[in-house]
């Protein structure tokens, strides 16, 4: 079994929901991603969502813009993240998923990026730049190395999102806005009815991400869905410029106070 399904398996059974947490692979670089992920995990991530830096990344809001560029800055490569997740599947079995534009699987080629995948031990792909067209493919090419592809879904897709859940795993990105990620204070979007379609489309686990930067927000919203996703609250601590430990701490701090009200 995909370590997605156990995972919301397990939360189900206890009641809880899901905390999902988003860092770019390389910011500030590849060794202290390592640290941040064990880091994330101690303190009740469920899911690491590792973002593949990319030059035009469209979905991302300026914050995690700016990570993904420290990391390109950096050097960093998509073979560097795969070594980077061997060497945390030998200290952990934390569900991990690739947040991938497209362009960048293409380029490397498809068929090696997922083979790679597999071996290194990711179980999830979020592609938010892939065309609905295009999804066949890589569905049936994930299918085969037991890796999900999780589909987006976001509130003006509408009469879309039985086309866009249809044969995805794992569970929905539910966006909570339209536009691009980032820290919000608080959602226009009329959650409920939105998540309500959703569930009309799908049984898969829903979670929902885009703007949720508090405790606060994340108890208000998780009676809503099975899951809350937190990116760019997260990358903005860590880009402070605290030291690593300073840093590393106050990493732990947020994610332990986001997976209390969970």
């Amino acid at each position: 079994m995909n370590r997605i399904d156990k995972k919301f398996e397990e939360l189900r059974k206890q009641g809880k929901k899901a905390l999902i947490t988003f860092i770019t692979a390389g910011d500030p670089d590849i060794e202290t991603t390592y640290d941040i992920v064990l880091a994330l995990e101690e303190a009740g991530a469920d899911i690491i969502e590792l973002g593949i830096p990319y030059s035009d990344p469209l979905a991302d809001g300026p914050t995690i813009q700016a990570s993904s560029q420290r990391a390109l800055r950096n050097g960093v490569k998509i073979p560097d993240i795969m070594k980077l997740v061997g060497k945390i599947r030998i200290k952990s079995d934390i569900p991990l998923v690739y947040l991938v534009y497209y362009n960048s699987m293409f380029k490397y080629g498809i068929q090696k990026f997922l083979e790679e995948s597999k071996k290194s031990g990711v179980d999830g792909l979020i592609i938010p730049d892939l065309p609905l067209e295009e999804r066949k493919d890589i569905l049936e090419e994930a299918d085969k190395y037991g890796i999900h592809l999780i589909p987006l879904v976001a509130p003006t897709s509408k009469e879309r999102i039985k086309a866009i859940t249809e044969n995805g795993k794992g569970f929905v990105y539910c966006v909570t806005l339209t536009g691009v990620t980032g820290a919000r204070e608080n959602i226009e979007t009329d959650l409920e009815e939105y998540m309500n379609t959703v569930s009309s489309y799908t049984n898969m686990p829903k979670a929902l991400g885009f703007g949720i930067s508090t405790p606060e927000m994340a108890k208000k919203l998780k009676d809503l869905s099975d899951g809350i996703i937190v990116g760019s609250a997260l990358v903005e601590r860590i880009a402070k410029g605290y030291n690593k430990s300073e840093m590393l701490q106050e990493v732990k701090n947020f994610v332990s106070s986001l997976k209390e009200v969970l």
